[in-house]
């Protein structure tokens, strides 16, 4: 137990020091580069708004971005259930947090986004009763860094806009049945 705790407290700590080496390099004037936020606080929508999710097409197939299309993930954990990524777990993996009801972009089914409230009274966005989450380690649009991790006990996956996790590697990717998890 002493060592998972150090593990995911040592991935953590590597994924800060790549967002602070990434975040140096930065530019003025770059709205259009999207950023995760590394405090649940700032993540997601901004100040007031609804956070919007949509599609974009990669090497994955089509999977669920957010408004800026940054890659979203579920993790096997919350299995279609409130979320159980907090403290260094939610610093690596940051929630999609929105201010109001989520609202759908191109390619998603309005009718799967939903929320749960988190322990620290914000708002995650949920979609076919998955909570989203950024990957701290994706840096650019698209970006999907964090597919098939298995930071903190259990796989992380891009959504396809069926809801289902799509859990290959690029080019063929397969997405598991909806009615549950099987990797």
């Amino acid at each position: 137990m002493r060592t998972k705790r150090f593990g995911g407290l040592a991935i953590a700590t590597a994924a800060l020091a790549l967002l602070a080496a990434c975040s140096s390099n930065k530019t003025n004037g770059s709205a259009n580069a999207p950023t995760v936020a590394t405090t649940q606080s700032t993540t997601g929508a901004s100040m007031g708004s609804a956070a919007m999710v949509k599609t974009t097409s990669g090497s994955l197939g089509t999977f669920l971005t957010d408004s800026a299309s940054r890659t979203l993930y579920l993790w096997v954990t919350d299995k279609a259930g409130p979320s159980k990524c907090y403290d260094a777990c939610a610093q690596a993996w940051p929630p999609l947090l929105t201010h109001g009801a989520p609202t759908a972009g191109s390619g998603v089914d309005a009718s799967k986004l939903g929320t749960t409230n988190r322990k620290d009274g914000t708002t995650q966005v949920t979609y076919n009763g998955n909570p989203l989450y950024y990957y701290l380690g994706d840096s650019a649009a698209g970006d999907t860094n964090g597919q098939g991790s298995n930071g903190f006990g259990a796989k992380w996956w891009v959504v396809n806009p069926s809801g289902d996790a799509i859990t290959g590697s690029g080019g063929g990717a397969t997405s598991s049945p909806s009615s549950g998890y099987s990797y």
